[in-house]
């Protein structure tokens, strides 16, 4: 008899339609289980960033002997940057949302991919996302200035000044939850920027409490790495290419995907009388998933019926989502 118990004997096993385990612990479970693999991801995301390196490294070895030549390189590194950043993040989207979804992924052809055919509508949405950040960091550092230069000179009127900052903080915030939501729309569905940016706008309202929680996990997660980083800016610098990013993003995309299924992707099939093929892709009814149909097969004659088309339809509509109206 062995002290933990005989394990020669074979158990009962996992039943095969066991009921799928509260969210918190399989986002942790699926954690866990990808930690290298997120990662991996996390340095992807760090890539995009060398060309801003690169190009303060230009500026500050080189700007004062060739300040022209200097500022030109920098900022072509700058707009490499603002034109990748998007594309970037759209495909690590992809793959964490197959790791959210357990679905077997190759990570670099998935990501080269996505990268490709999303390039459009993700560099657009990066490019929104660097203006979003860029307002907001220049309003931490003017609107403070200017009001307590105001109330130095006793002139008042300082109350424009905190409406114009608490305006551009709550855009910031509208945007940020957008985003939450534009980069898994892009990834996932065939809708036209218009449509994403629409449906965007709308699960940010539709699961306000969801989106504020994962909100608030975010701005505590990087908000703590960025005060560690300012603490002790050489060790954490390490840190920031191998752990916050692709963890935050893995809770985002866990977190908001399945807002998409039920407000975007399953309306869109339920409509056509169909089943998301992402709700089928783990569920068998019952039934084997191979099953030997030999001699029952019926002689397919090819046609133009009004079913063939719509089959040809379904087909090459798999990623179509609902927009919200």
């Amino acid at each position: 008899m062995s002290l933990f118990g005989n394990y020669e004997k074979s158990g009962a096993g996992i039943a095969k339609n066991a009921p799928k385990k509260k969210p918190f612990f399989r986002y942790w479970e699926l954690t866990f289980g990808k930690f290298w693999k997120i990662i991996e991801i996390n340095m992807l995301m760090a890539v995009v960033f060398l060309p801003l390196v690169l190009g303060a490294v230009v500026i500050y070895y080189f700007i004062q002997d060739y300040t022209g030549i200097a500022m030109l390189i920098a900022g072509g590194f700058a707009v490499l940057f603002a034109v990748c950043f998007g594309p970037v993040i759209a495909g690590c989207t992809k793959i964490l949302r197959n790791f959210s979804l357990e679905k077997p992924t190759f990570m670099m052809d998935t990501f080269f991919k996505t990268f490709r055919s999303c390039f459009k509508q993700a560099c657009l949405m990066g490019i929104i996302d660097l203006i979003m950040a860029s307002s907001v960091a220049s309003s931490f550092y003017v609107y403070p200035k200017m009001i307590t230069q105001i109330r130095e000179e006793g002139v008042g009127g300082e109350g424009f000044y905190y409406v114009l900052f608490i305006l551009t903080l709550s855009i910031a915030i509208v945007i940020t939850l957008m985003s939450f939501y534009a980069y898994l729309m892009i990834v996932s569905t065939d809708l036209n920027m218009k449509n994403i940016l629409k449906n965007s706008l709308a699960l940010s309202f539709i699961a306000l409490k969801k989106n504020f929680i994962t909100l608030l996990i975010t701005v505590f997660v990087m908000g703590g790495f960025a005060l560690l980083t300012y603490l002790f800016p050489y060790i954490m610098a390490i840190f920031w290419v191998f752990i916050p990013t692709g963890f935050v993003a893995f809770m985002i995309v866990f977190n908001c995907y399945p807002v998409i299924q039920q407000y975007v992707i399953n309306p869109y099939y339920e409509q056509r009388g169909e089943v998301s093929p992402e709700q089928t892709y783990t569920q068998t009814d019952g039934e084997n998933l191979f099953e030997d149909m030999g001699g029952k097969e019926t002689p397919v004659e090819p046609s133009k019926s009004k079913n063939t088309k719509n089959a040809e339809s379904s087909a090459k509509s798999k990623k179509k989502g609902k927009i919200i109206s």
